[in-house]
């Protein structure tokens, strides 16, 4: 009898422990772009799968800032 009642209590207390309250990870700070690119980059130089692709969005990405920059020069010094 002592058995059950020992099983039981501690199953209790497992499930008791189980199912409290649970403690929230410390969430990251937010990547500013200069480390997101830096991120980027190392990936892309890597020889990891889809390697190439992130090359390709950061080429598109320079191109479109370069376009960006072309055009907001051309607004300010007509």
């Amino acid at each position: 009898m002592r058995l059950v009642a020992a099983i039981s209590s501690f199953a209790a207390l497992t499930l008791a422990i189980a199912c409290g309250p649970k403690k929230e990870a410390a969430k990251a700070e937010p990547r500013t772009p200069e480390q997101q690119r830096a991120i980027d980059s190392t990936i892309g130089a890597s020889a990891l799968p889809g390697a190439r692709g992130v090359q390709g969005a950061l080429a598109v990405s320079d191109s479109a800032a370069a376009k960006k920059a072309l055009l907001d020069s051309i607004a300010n010094n007509p």
